[in-house]
């Protein structure tokens, strides 16, 4: 340093004051970009300024992944990297100094579920039944966002077939998915990697996919905000199959505003999902403009409390959970307690008649669609091909067993008169209390011990936002054992009130800042 010194002052007194300044070296040093808990936001700014380069990013993400991800903690997160992520960063890097930025999404480095089609990447949904699988063109999202000018950084581990909403292991990649904030836990499932990744940034945000749990119970578990969409509001083309009757796709990321910024870019209509028909009569809604720290005042919200209430459930992170009730007080909205849904008891799920269509059904039209591109045909050749993990082995040989009860099935006739009156019960209950959303803990128990499936696990998320296709969102709220274990809160409202739940978990998120980054993966010096 002292040299570097000596050879400044040199050269100042070589040349006129005018044509070099003489000040110390250290003032006019550009301090670098931090990647770690950055935004979009923060990302542009810099690159406007000047500061910051796409490749620049890129690398800065690649050196954490290759410092923490299989190394250091071993967090074990990443299933593959984007073998051309430098070249693409490199090209929106000469875009932008041609144009400036290329879209809301430009340069975002962003880490996708390994069951989200990939142009050119494998994608296997977690299974070496599928590790012959490179699509040729990218899932519907995928698509959008890279429009929208975001990079696919890397694939990350995911449960295998997205079954558990419990841990991330699957037989693509050797071992767990560990917890950044705690290494010896589990990062739920089954969209674990991705928040794992997200969490220790590996990249700026991440796109995971929720039957059951799987976008809100990672997000709980990992400080993460996570948002699982009204049916119909965001595609699931090109994401393989669960149960195409709860599935739904969605971002996950580290601020609420960076999952706005992703959602704004990947709702809407698309015609290889009919679902999605009925997100045509609610377009022209601006997710991020739309933001706003005082959006809790005036909000009536009700806590359900049969959501989490029972013997098993954590007596800190219930703790936890009701001190969450009074920050949203204190941000302005009136708490109604308790508001349970009046007439669910009497709702009960068809029984005799099979499952309506689900895993088996849904994966063997999607392979079936694939045609000569799937090195498997459907769920016997599966099976048959011995490429899983052995913890799936029983679902999978279960759900072969069953009936595939088509869509015109009597166990789809009654599933949906199910849902029908589900979803009534809840909408009259929020008119008749003039709410605009419940709240409930995203899961009653804090992340489990890798390997321990039993004691308490503590899930929410299965039943009302999967039931009713409603929006639901995970919000942090704050961490158990002595700050280590993170908790999350799920914000719960009716159809299409998406933009309206979104404004709640941001004026949340801003009035409390819980989230803080985990220790295992700190800044690379």
């Amino acid at each position: 340093m002292i040299g570097n010194r000596f050879h400044h002052s040199l050269f100042c007194g070589l040349l006129p004051c005018l044509l070099l300044s003489c000040g110390p070296l250290a003032a006019q040093t550009t301090p670098p970009f931090e990647v770690e808990e950055t935004t979009i936001a923060q990302v542009h700014a810099a690159m406007k300024a000047g500061s910051l380069t796409c490749a620049g990013l890129v690398e800065k993400y690649l050196d954490r992944i290759a410092a923490y991800d299989k190394n250091g903690p071993g967090i074990n997160a990443i299933v593959l990297i984007n073998p051309a992520v430098r070249k693409e960063a490199a090209e929106l890097d000469r875009r932008f100094a041609q144009g400036g930025l290329t879209g809301p999404l430009h340069c975002v480095p962003m880490i996708v579920k390994d069951n989200f089609e990939t142009k050119g990447i494998r994608t296997t949904n977690g299974a070496l039944a599928l590790s012959g699988f490179i699509p040729d063109k990218d899932a519907f999202q995928v698509k959008k966002v890279k429009e929208a000018g975001a990079l696919v950084l890397a694939k990350s581990n995911m449960a295998e077939w997205a079954f558990s909403p419990y841990e991330t292991v699957s037989s693509i990649l050797p071992g767990y998915t560990h917890n950044p904030y705690a290494l010896d836990r589990v990062t739920a499932g089954s969209s674990g990697g991705t928040a794992a990744a997200i969490a220790a940034s590996f990249g700026l945000v991440g796109l995971g996919s929720d039957t059951g749990n799987s976008i809100r119970g990672p997000s709980s578990h990992q400080a993460l905000a996570g948002i699982r969409s009204t049916m119909g509001l965001t595609s699931r083309a090109g994401v393989l199959p669960l149960s195409l009757t709860a599935d739904i796709a969605g971002p996950i990321a580290r601020t609420v505003e960076d999952a706005a910024r992703v959602f704004q870019v990947i709702v809407g209509e698309d015609p290889n999902d009919p679902v999605t028909a009925a997100a045509k009569t609610h377009t022209g809604i601006n997710y991020v403009y739309g933001l706003d720290t005082g959006a809790l005042k005036g909000a009536v919200i009700g806590i359900l409390r049969p959501a989490y209430e029972r013997d098993s459930a954590d007596p800190e992170v219930l703790r936890i959970f009701m001190n969450a009730v009074e920050e949203l007080r204190r941000a302005g909205a009136t708490i109604v307690d308790p508001a349970p849904i009046e007439g669910l008891d009497a709702i009960r799920r068809p029984r005799g008649s099979g499952q309506c269509m689900g895993f088996k059904y849904d994966i063997n039209h999607y392979l079936a669609a694939l045609g000569d591109k799937a090195p498997v045909k459907n769920l016997t050749e599966i099976i048959k091909s011995g490429g899983f993990h052995p913890s799936v082995q029983r679902r999978l040989e279960t759900a072969e067993a069953g009936p595939e009860n088509g869509p015109d099935s009597a166990a789809c006739q009654a599933d949906r008169e199910y849902r029908d009156k589900f979803r009534e019960a809840v909408t009259k209950t929020m008119d008749r209390l003039h709410l605009d959303a419940f709240v409930y803990p995203t899961w009653s128990n804090p992340p489990r011990l890798i390997g321990d499936l039993n004691s308490p696990a503590g899930d929410n998320s299965q039943i009302y936002s999967p039931t009713t296709g409603f929006p639901a969102i995970n919000v942090p709220m704050g961490f158990s054992r002595g700050g280590t274990l993170p908790a999350g809160m799920t914000i719960f409202g009716r159809a299409w009130s998406d933009a309206t739940l979104l404004r709640f978990a941001y004026a949340y998120e801003q009035a409390t800042h819980h989230r803080h980054p985990p220790v295992s993966a700190p800044p690379l010096r």
